[in-house]
């Protein structure tokens, strides 16, 4: 159920043990052929799943559509929350449910750029409120949760999530076609290995002029329907592992 179609009585109303979902996306350029909302799009289209397939056993806030996104400026129409302001708002809106009684709180996200300060802001909430032990405050981003879509779509070509890539490219062809220009002549941008395993800082006009980084020529409305299930398949599991939680022990009873 979504949170902002409820009235106060009614969320007084609700078990605070029930898994509560905050959506956080992004408004960033995605290459000459994907709109800037690509992001909350795609999690939009995950997040609505998600309340269809489990209705009241799940409460689901608003999609947050700005994100950290600095690593995409250079690029007209990129709109970002910057990393240490965003941090603050997500601790912030984890702070408001906390003090609303909730206790089982998941920040799904859809933008790569939100994991690090995401993941800031659920460590420092959970310091602030280190005495609580019914605490459970979780960060997923929707693709890293267990699909491996090259593995069970073999006509993916990608093995990893890139940016305007076929992955998401696919995706939008399924739920919008309308908005997708033309990524057929999209040239390939390798992701590359960034002096890996080390974690190199970085700005997107370094890696990729046009935006995009994979192979969005590669997408199909086939691929799409296929990821969009897998990755929904994924954050149902999730949210059921929320669900079942014990309220005190440090694992799941199913992984």
């Amino acid at each position: 159920m979504k949170l902002e179609e409820r009235t106060w009585p009614a969320i007084a109303e609700h078990s605070r043990d029930l898994p509560v979902v905050l959506p956080v996306a992004a408004i960033e350029q995605h290459g000459h052929h994907l709109p800037l909302a690509t992001d909350s799009l795609l999690l939009g289209a995950i997040v609505e799943r998600v309340e269809q397939a489990r209705g009241e056993r799940v409460l689901i806030a608003p999609l947050m559509w700005l994100g950290n996104s600095h690593h995409h400026l250079d690029f007209e129409g990129t709109l970002s929350c910057p990393p240490r302001v965003y941090l603050d708002l997500l601790a912030g809106l984890l702070d408001n449910l906390i003090g609303h009684g909730f206790r089982r709180l998941l920040v799904l996200n859809g933008h790569g750029g939100n994991d690090v300060p995401g993941k800031q802001a659920l460590f420092e909430v959970r310091q602030k409120h280190r005495c609580r032990e019914d605490l459970l405050l979780l960060f997923a981003t929707y693709w890293t949760l267990g699909s491996q879509p090259s593995e069970s779509v073999p006509e993916i070509v990608q093995e990893a999530m890139g940016h305007a890539c076929e992955w998401e490219t696919s995706m939008m062809l399924h739920l919008a076609p309308h908005l997708v220009g033309d990524y057929r002549n999209a040239p390939p941008v390798d992701p590359g290995d960034g002096f890996g395993p080390a974690a190199r800082a970085w700005t997107t006009r370094e890696r990729s002029i046009p935006g995009h980084i994979g192979y969005p020529h590669q997408a199909c409305a086939a691929k799409g329907e296929r990821l969009l299930d897998c990755f929904t398949s994924d954050v149902l599991q999730l949210i059921d592992r929320v669900a079942a939680w014990d309220g005190r022990s440090w694992e799941s009873e199913s992984k």
